[in-house]
C-alpha cells in the first residue's frame, strides 16, 4: 500500500476570504506566491491562545506553512509580513483593502501560480496603504487584472466598425467588451450602453498603457471621478454576472462621512 506523502510548502499569501469552520477553526481563502489561490483550514485559530490568531486577517500579507492534504490544504503556522496598518486604521481604507481582495477572489479559480497576479495584489495594497489617491490607484489595478486574466477592454477602436476612436462622447458596453463609436452606437442602442464622455476615456487609456509610475500623479478632476468609476464598475459587473459587495460598503461610508460634515 503506497505511502500517503502530506507535503508542506512554505509560502507568503494574502488572505482574500475567511469564515468559520466547526468550532474553533476557520476555512481561509488565501491566493500565495508558490501556489496561487488555495483553500486551507486553519485549525483552532478562533481560540485566544492560537498562535495563528492575528496573522490570518483579510487582505493581511503573511508567510505561511501550508501542508497539503487530498482535499482541504491545512495551514500550520502563519507570520505576518504586512497587514496594512494604515488601511485598516478608518472604515474608508478597510473598504478599499476588501474591495482589492474581493476583486481578486472573483476573477480566480484554484489554477496554479501566478506571480504576476501576485504582485499586483501586493503592490495595490501597498499602493493605498501609503496614501496614494484611490481613484487612481482602484482604476489602474482593474485594469491590470482585466489584461492579466483576459478580459482587457477596448478603449482605442470601436468594437462594431473597428474605426479608431475620435475625441467626443462615446458609447461603452461591457456586453460587447469596449467603446462603441456614436455611428455604431445610435444604430444599435440598448441598455448595454452607456455614455463615456472623451476626458473619461482619455484618463482610461492613460491608465491602461502605462507602468504605475507614470500615472501615480495624475490628478482626475473630480467631477470625472464618478464616470469613470461607473464605467469600469458597469463592465466588471457584466463579466462578473454580479455585483461586487465592497464597492457599495465605501459608498455607504461616504454618504455617512457626507452627513456627517453637514452636520458640523
Amino acid at each position: 500500500m503506497p505511502e500517503r506523502r502530506h507535503r508542506t510548502i512554505r509560502t507568503e499569501g494574502v488572505i482574500l476570504r475567511r469564515k468559520n469552520f466547526g468550532e474553533t477553526d476557520r476555512l481561509l481563502t488565501i491566493f500565495t506566491r508558490k501556489l496561487g489561490r488555495v483553500n486551507a483550514i486553519a485549525k483552532a485559530v478562533r481560540k485566544p491562545t492560537s498562535r495563528k490568531t492575528g496573522h490570518v486577517e483579510p487582505f493581511m500579507r503573511s508567510m505561511l506553512l501550508i501542508a497539503k492534504g487530498k482535499n482541504l490544504h491545512i495551514l500550520t503556522q502563519a507570520e505576518t509580513i504586512d497587514a496594512y496598518i494604515p488601511l485598516r486604521e478608518n472604515l474608508t481604507g478597510i473598504g478599499y483593502g476588501a474591495y482589492v481582495v474581493e476583486l481578486l477572489d472573483a476573477f480566480t479559480y484554484e489554477e496554479g501560480s501566478n506571480l504576476t497576479l501576485y504582485k499586483l495584489l501586493i503592490s495595490t495594497l501597498e499602493h493605498l496603504s501609503r496614501g496614494d489617491a484611490p481613484e487612481i490607484v482602484l482604476r489602474y489595478y482593474e485594469l491590470r487584472l482585466l489584461d492579466i486574466v483576459g478580459f482587457r477592454p477596448e478603449f482605442f477602436s470601436c468594437v462594431e466598425c473597428g474605426k479608431e476612436i475620435r475625441e467626443e462622447n462615446q458609447y461603452f458596453s461591457g456586453k460587447l467588451g469596449g467603446v462603441v463609436c456614436p455611428t455604431c452606437g445610435e444604430n444599435k442602442r440598448g441598455n448595454h450602453l452607456r455614455r463615456i464622455s472623451p476626458r473619461a476615456l482619455k484618463y482610461l487609456r492613460h491608465f491602461q498603457r502605462n507602468p504605475y509610475p507614470a500615472v501615480k500623479d495624475v490628478r482626475v478632476p473630480p467631477a470625472l471621478i464618478p464616470e469613470i468609476e461607473g464605467t469600469m464598475r458597469a463592465y466588471l459587473v457584466y463579466i462578473l454576472e454580479r455585483n461586487l459587495n465592497s464597492p457599495d460598503f465605501i459608498e455607504l461610508v461616504g454618504r455617512l462621512k457626507g452627513e456627517l460634515r453637514g452636520k458640523r
